[in-house]
């Protein structure tokens, strides 16, 4: 499957920033969908995920209560709506496809990935 994230930019703490996630390729109903971010100088780590439906959800703990994901399986986008951003939320932010359609947070169950979209916030 292929995945185009978009949405990323420059923002100031505190604010607000939603990213997308089109996906096309395979049937996207089929397969939860994560999002996770990448830091200058640091691993990879997991932020969002969602399951098939879009009726379970799970959060890092970093993000819960900031960050919501979501998604359309009509128009096969996931989105990650970013509130009260803070400028340890600056990385890029991958959006990827799950083996399953159950809602996880390992990368190993997630086998396809977006290209990034950059988020900046500024103190």
């Amino acid at each position: 499957v292929q995945l185009q994230a978009s949405g990323g930019g420059l923002v100031q703490a505190g604010g607000s920033l939603r990213l997308s996630c089109a996906a096309s390729g395979r049937t996207f109903s089929n397969y939860a969908m994560g999002w996770f971010r990448q830091a200058p100088g640091k691993e990879r780590e997991f932020v969002a995920a969602i399951n098939w439906s879009g009726g379970s959800t799970l959060y890092a703990d970093s993000v819960k209560g900031r960050f919501t994901i979501s998604r359309d399986n009509a128009k096969n986008t996931v989105y990650l709506q970013m509130n009260s951003l803070k400028p340890e939320d600056t990385a890029v932010y991958y959006c990827a496809g799950a083996n399953t359609a159950v809602v996880v947070t390992s990368m190993v169950r997630y086998k396809d990935w977006g290209q990034g979209t950059l988020v900046t916030v500024s103190s």
